[in-house]
């Protein structure tokens, strides 16, 4: 069974400046997944040379609180994985013709 790492790329707009500026995308992943396996992932998926992989986790803590006839409900943060990869110089991705 193959795992997917790749879920989807991230386009806000601190995102897009630091694409247009330093040559960096981001994208939603696999909680489970390394940085050598994101790196491999994103080399096959987009045909272009990874330099840098960085890594952060998102969630876990209480994020809402709800008042209910049946007392206080909290209700847990989705959690996620974010990474940003650096592309080689000269090179990019085209994020909007391969999804």
């Amino acid at each position: 069974m193959m795992k997917i790492v790749i879920k989807k790329p991230l386009i806000t707009e601190k995102a897009t400046a630091a694409t247009e500026k330093l040559n960096r995308f981001t994208f939603a992943v696999d909680r489970k997944a390394n940085k050598i396996e994101i790196k491999k992932a994103v080399e096959k998926l987009y045909g272009v040379s990874i330099t840098e992989v960085r890594t952060m986790n998102y969630g876990g803590g209480k994020s809402s609180v709800k008042f209910t006839n049946k007392g206080i409900v909290e209700q847990p943060n989705r959690i996620w994985k974010k990474a940003i990869v650096t592309v080689a110089e000269g090179e990019t991705i085209d994020l909007f013709n391969n999804f």
